[in-house]
C-alpha cells in the first residue's frame, strides 16, 4: 500500500481547501499549502514521519509569514465614524436624564444627542457628563465626578 500516504496527504489537501472555501477566514490555507507539500514528497519519499515533518514545518511557515499579512490587507479594519470622536468626551446635560421615563438630551460639540445613564441613575439638567459609548442615536453617558 505505497498510495496511502499520497492518498491521506490528498485527502487533507481536499479537507483543509474546503474547509477555507467555507469559512472564508483564512483559517486553514496554511494547512493546504503544508498537506500540498507533504503530498508532493510522496513522490520523492516513503518515510511517513519526513512527510509529517514537512507538513508541520510548511505549515508553520506559511502560518507565520502570510498571516501578518492577510491580516493587514485582506481583514477588514474597523475605520471610525464622526459619531465616534464624541466617546470620552464631556457634554452639558441639556435636558434631565431619566431612563425609566425615556428621557434626556446632552450636547456635545454644539450639537444635541439623546442621552441616558450609563447607570441608571437620574442625571439633573445642566451637570456635566461623559460619554461612555454610542448605542443608535443615543449616547449613554457617567457624572462627571
Amino acid at each position: 500500500m505505497p498510495w496511502l500516504p499520497s492518498v491521506m496527504w490528498l485527502a487533507l489537501l481536499v479537507f483543509f481547501a474546503i474547509a477555507e472555501a467555507v469559512t472564508v477566514g483564512l483559517v486553514s490555507v496554511w494547512f493546504a499549502a503544508g498537506a500540498l507539500v507533504a503530498l508532493l514528497s510522496t513522490f520523492f519519499t516513503a518515510n511517513i514521519w519526513f512527510q509529517i515533518f514537512l507538513f508541520l514545518v510548511v505549515s508553520l511557515i506559511t502560518m507565520a509569514v502570510l498571516r501578518p499579512l492577510a491580516r493587514k490587507y485582506v481583514l477588514p479594519t474597523v475605520v471610525p465614524t464622526n459619531a465616534d470622536r464624541v466617546i470620552g468626551r464631556q457634554a452639558v446635560v441639556t435636558e434631565a436624564i431619566d431612563n425609566l421615563n425615556g428621557k434626556g438630551a446632552v450636547v456635545v460639540f454644539g450639537v444635541a444627542w439623546t442621552a441616558r445613564s450609563e447607570d441608571g441613575s437620574p442625571i439633573p439638567e445642566g451637570t456635566t457628563v461623559t460619554v461612555d459609548r454610542i448605542e443608535g442615536v443615543k449616547l449613554f453617558v457617567t457624572p462627571e465626578a
